[in-house]
């Protein structure tokens, strides 16, 4: 039975009083952040705010104001949280300018300061929940264009422009380049997983929390999240992995693996690995060297032949190594078979050779193999 979280008593399923557990929404939240993303997050807005005042003092020479003080907050949000829907572009650039102008507006047309503030801030959220562009530090440039004083009310209309939109601009040219520079993904882009250039999503995502599901709930709730819906979608994927690896890490690529593997070297010839295919029932043969059984290659149905295979025009012959596909994944012996599964249902490999710490070839893992290593693992736990 259900009931509604008011019906319960203010200490159930927890000894603690309800207060105790509002006031434990004042402690500090821990920053998931490490020390290196820290480290460029500092170094970012030191260079980003230092570099952003320097050109625009020389390219304003003898304006005043050249730059003005929300720009900090736009450069913790650039480079603290790149990914936020906060710091992208369009957010950093229409609400700047669209604060700066209803700030201006409001200053002329009423004629009470404290109540043109409040209402320039309102107003200006509201059009950036309209636009898709809400940028907190834009709240404080709406203040600015209330209480900045003789200058900026001189500036007028002009003010979104000189100094606001040339300090957003600068700034945010300068966090595409150093964001990138450090590695980071700026702005924010989806991730294009792997497939088959269908609609369909990718086989790891098709059960389990679907996108469908988390749109709804988000929808659902209603509120405005600081997060990506590709983000969110992305960190329940890989914390779904990780569960999937803690229950069957310890089952390795040997346990599963082909041992008697049909290969074929580099130097045989297509004819011999037709054979092979056919006489085996395979679409695809590792490509050993000819003195060591090192893997240099995969070679495949699709490669012996000349245009779509369904066509049945077989190349007349040739050597593997001049078809062959070079740039194979491989695994490891002692490799959790895991690791291999979004290889092989995102990546689109229907195979991977298991080589030793030589590069030689020692066995082979297909989707069955795997599919049904980890079936039998999971026999094995829930029994």
């Amino acid at each position: 039975m259900f009931f509604r979280s008011s019906t319960l008593s203010p200490t159930a399923g927890n000894d603690r009083p309800r207060w105790q557990h509002w006031l434990a929404g004042f402690v500090p939240m821990p920053v998931a952040a490490n020390r290196l993303e820290r480290a460029k997050s500092v170094l970012g807005v030191l260079l980003g705010i230092a570099c952003t005042e320097w050109i625009s003092r020389h390219l304003l020479a003898g304006f005043n104001p050249w730059f003005i003080a929300p720009m900090g907050a736009c450069a913790v949000l650039l480079f603290a949280m790149p990914s936020s829907p906060l710091a992208q572009p369009w957010s950093i650039i229409g609400g700047n300018i669209l604060a700066a102008l209803i700030g201006v507006a409001c200053a002329h047309w009423i004629p009470f300061p404290g109540l043109a503030a409040a209402i320039a801030v309102a107003l200006s959220l509201a059009l950036m929940f309209q636009l898709h562009c809400v940028h907190p530090p834009a709240g404080a440039i709406a203040v600015a264009g209330v209480f900045g004083g003789p200058e900026i009310a001189k500036l007028g209309f002009g003010f979104a422009v000189v100094p606001v939109a040339i300090n957003a601009m600068l700034l945010l040219l300068l966090a595409l380049a150093l964001n990138n520079l450090m590695g980071r993904r700026y702005p924010h882009r989806p991730i294009a997983p792997p497939g088959h250039g269908t609609s369909d999503p990718p086989p790891a995502r098709r059960g389990g929390i679907t996108r469908a599901d988390l749109d709804a709930v988000l929808a659902e709730r209603g509120e405005f999240i600081d997060i990506e819906p590709d983000d969110l979608e992305e960190i329940l994927v890989q914390a779904g992995q990780r569960a999937w690896h803690r229950r069957f890490g310890e089952l390795r690529c040997a346990d599963i693996m082909s041992r008697d593997v049909v290969s074929i070297r580099a130097d045989q010839r297509l004819n011999d690995a037709w054979r092979l295919m056919q006489r085996h029932r395979l679409s695809a043969l590792p490509v050993i060297s000819s003195r060591d059984r090192r893997l240099v290659g995969l070679v495949s149905t699709t490669d012996l032949f000349l245009g779509d295979p369904a066509k049945g025009k077989r190349r007349a012959d040739g050597i593997i190594r001049d078809v062959m596909l070079s740039t194979v994944p491989v695994a490891g012996i002692d490799q959790p078979a895991i690791e291999l599964a979004e290889a092989m249902t995102n990546g689109g490999w229907h195979l991977m050779p298991v080589v030793d710490e030589r590069r030689q070839l020692v066995g082979l893992v297909t989707q069955s193999d795997l599919l049904g290593g980890l079936l039998a693992r999971g026999t094995e736990c829930r029994a």
